[in-house]
């Protein structure tokens, strides 16, 4: 972890107490995946991609697969977002990224498998929110439908960026929950270790016209507090009770 008199102000003014997510085997458990796409992780791969290797992503990606093989495994339900834009329909404030049909709009590859599982839904989207993102021209949504189908009581979400589309999709799903739209979901976790955002220093902004600074450590720690402040669990490790 990067520190700074800046970060560490942060943490001391805003601490984040996390905790243990136990799953249990009979539980109703879901994961959610959040963009982890080449275009957002894979080094090179477009215009948001990271221009060097990132310990935070890497580190994102190894445990977002780690709970994606256990899920797998256990049978039990995942859901995978994936950003994907229309050439058309631009996304402001960034520029043209994750383009329909592109491999920035593919999962990165330590997780195509994930395509191959009959436990897996893709779902892409063309906006940051996936709940938002899930919505079909019949009025229906695709992950309302998921928690329903499958009982999720218990859902965790990993992914990128922290302090984007993971919390806006946790944002979206905590509300709907609250208006009773997620019946039979009760908590919503995320992830801190599962989850990663890009850095965009100040120096670097400035070189920029339209740059917004964005330093990678404090925007990730700004995301999980604000996801707890609306109501999500934030953990730090994920473990299964015996049964």
């Amino acid at each position: 972890m990067v520190s700074s008199p800046m970060i560490d102000l942060i943490h001391n003014q805003l601490p984040l107490e996390q905790e243990c997510l136990e799953l249990t085997e009979d539980g109703r458990n879901g994961l959610v995946l959040v963009d982890i796409i080449n275009g957002f992780c894979t080094v090179g791969s477009g215009p948001l991609a990271p221009t060097e290797e990132n310990n935070q992503i890497s580190g994102m990606i190894v445990e977002a697969e780690r709970l994606a093989r256990m899920f797998c495994e256990k049978r039990w339900p995942v859901m995978a977002f994936i950003d994907s834009h229309h050439p058309d329909v631009p996304e402001h404030p960034y520029p043209p990224h994750c383009l329909a049909g592109s491999d920035e709009s593919n999962l990165v590859p330590a997780l195509r498998w994930l395509e191959r599982e009959p436990n897996v839904t893709i779902r892409r989207k063309d906006c940051y929110d996936g709940f938002i993102g899930s919505f079909q021209d019949d009025g229906s949504n695709v992950f309302v439908n998921w928690i329903k189908t499958n009982k999720i009581k218990s859902l965790l979400v990993v992914g990128v960026c922290t302090d984007i589309c993971v919390l806006d999709f946790v944002c979206s799903t905590l509300s709907a929950k609250t208006r009773g739209f997620l019946s039979p979901l009760d908590d919503v976790a995320v992830y801190s270790k599962g989850c990663a955002t890009f850095d965009f220093p100040l120096e670097v902004a400035q070189t920029h016209k339209h740059g917004l600074a964005h330093p990678q450590e404090l925007m990730h720690h700004m995301g999980l507090y604000m996801a707890k402040q609306r109501g999500a669990k934030i953990v730090d490790r994920v473990s299964v009770a015996e049964a």
